[in-house]
């Protein structure tokens, strides 16, 4: 659960950081960075579900962040080039990914708390 604390506080300082720092993407790169950035989250997500499961490894978690959120990305890049919409591949898959391991994590939360 100390781990879980940890890395509530870090996305809580990710977000203030995030807000407060003016960094602007190019439009060109949107798709990219929309991309990459819903593959991301799918990895907290999915850290999140491994920490109530008692499985979280931060090896695991570290290279499936930067790994998950580098080949959404490179994958709407070749698509972009090839004129294929690759990255509604990216998209359906961590967009799936990401509302079941809500929804798994909502209901773990729902059976912990009302058996307590």
């Amino acid at each position: 659960m100390n781990k879980l604390i940890i890395g509530i506080f870090g996305i809580i300082i990710g977000l203030i950081i995030g807000f407060y720092v003016p960094i602007i993407f190019p439009m060109i790169y949107s798709s990219y960075t929309s991309v990459a950035l819903l593959a991301a989250i799918d990895s907290v997500f999915g850290a999140i579900r491994a920490s109530l499961e008692n499985k979280f490894n931060s090896t695991i978690f570290v290279t499936g962040f930067i790994g998950n959120a580098i080949i959404a990305g490179l994958l709407a890049y070749i698509g972009d080039r090839m004129g294929v919409p690759l990255y509604y591949a990216a998209i359906f898959t961590f967009g799936s990914r990401l509302f079941q391991n809500f929804a798994i994590i909502r209901r773990m939360l729902i059976k912990k708390f009302s058996n307590s």
